[in-house]
């Protein structure tokens, strides 16, 4: 399949900061491909040089078949942007919004109305005709999507679309990422650090940590490199001598600490969880709690990295 959005040695620094390193990507037409990893991971400053926003400090791309240093008006006609911080004019309503936005784009009057019509199911249409500084964060989010679909684009980007959304929001934007792509076949880039945003839309996600790509895969794919469930063990005492004890039990593939936590991939919880507390109590560990869930994908970050994704809102 073709590749709709392709990256070669993608650099980006700021002085002495190197805020994307040496990113390489291939992500097929109709795709809907994650960026997963924490604020200042680097996701942002590479969809900012992907929609050509950004220079790039060395490397190669295209999007939709054109060159992103030599061919940046070819690309920004095929690409739909929604940033973190949606370029919207207070002044102007909802639906005037829209309206410049498809003349930019050389849409047709008619054309302009049949598209906001098509776009209801994302926007408040009983709010339209107000003034966008009277919207919520909500809305104003949602219509910014609106906006970078007006021309129906070949590729989408979406900087985390949903953060400081309510869950309606939140959940009209997932749908609506779906039928796009479903019903559409429309390519779709996003970054988030909502691990279960990436884990419910992706085809596949990269995972970036310190401007650098340590994984990438289908959401499945990643999460069984570490196991199929993860024993997690909240300590009172010394966690390393938790760990020391949860390691000597057999079925015990991985273990790490995060804080008072030890978390322990397996491939079989249940049988291991009853040997786990057994372990801990002889070695004297004062146990909080010990519980057992199914691997996600910031288990996956934690054993790549040694530290969680903290959402920040």
């Amino acid at each position: 399949m073709p590749a709709a959005i392709s990256a070669q040695g993608l650099r980006r620094t700021y002085g002495d900061v190197v805020a994307v390193d040496s990113l390489d990507l291939d992500v097929s037409e109709g795709e809907v491909y994650g960026f997963l990893g924490p604020n200042g991971a680097g996701k942002s400053t590479a969809v900012r040089m992907l929609c050509t926003l950004a220079s790039m400090t060395a490397g190669a791309a295209s999007v939709a078949g054109y060159d992103v240093a030599t061919e940046g008006d070819k690309v920004r006609l095929s690409i739909g942007v929604a940033l973190q911080d949606a370029a919207l004019d207070g002044k102007l309503t909802g639906r005037e919004t829209l309206t410049l936005q498809g003349r930019y784009y050389g849409l047709e009057k008619g054309s302009i109305a049949t598209r906001i019509q098509e776009l209801a199911p994302l926007l408040e249409m009983d709010a339209i005709d107000r003034r966008v500084s009277t919207y919520s964060g909500g809305m104003k989010r949602r219509l910014d999507l609106a906006a970078a679909l007006m021309h129906n684009p070949e590729v989408l980007f979406l900087d985390e679309p949903t953060t400081g959304l309510d869950p309606i929001s939140r959940a009209v934007v997932w749908e609506q990422i779906r039928r796009l792509n479903r019903d559409l076949g429309m390519t779709i880039f996003l970054t988030t650090q909502y691990l279960e945003e990436a884990d419910a839309l992706t085809h596949r996600v990269g995972i970036l940590d310190y401007g650098r790509l340590v994984a990438e895969g289908a959401p499945d794919e990643l999460k069984r490199t570490v196991g199929s469930d993860v024993v997690v063990a909240r300590v009172s005492g010394d966690p390393e001598v938790a760990a020391q004890a949860i390691g000597q039990v057999p079925g015990i593939s991985h273990i790490e600490i995060y804080g008072n936590e030890v978390s322990a991939a397996t491939g079989d919880g249940a049988s291991v969880i009853s040997p786990v507390a057994v372990a801990l109590s002889a070695a004297g560990v004062e146990v909080s709690d010990l519980s057992i869930h199914p691997t996600t994908l910031d288990d996956v970050f934690l054993e790549l990295t040694g530290a969680r994704i903290e959402v920040e809102e």
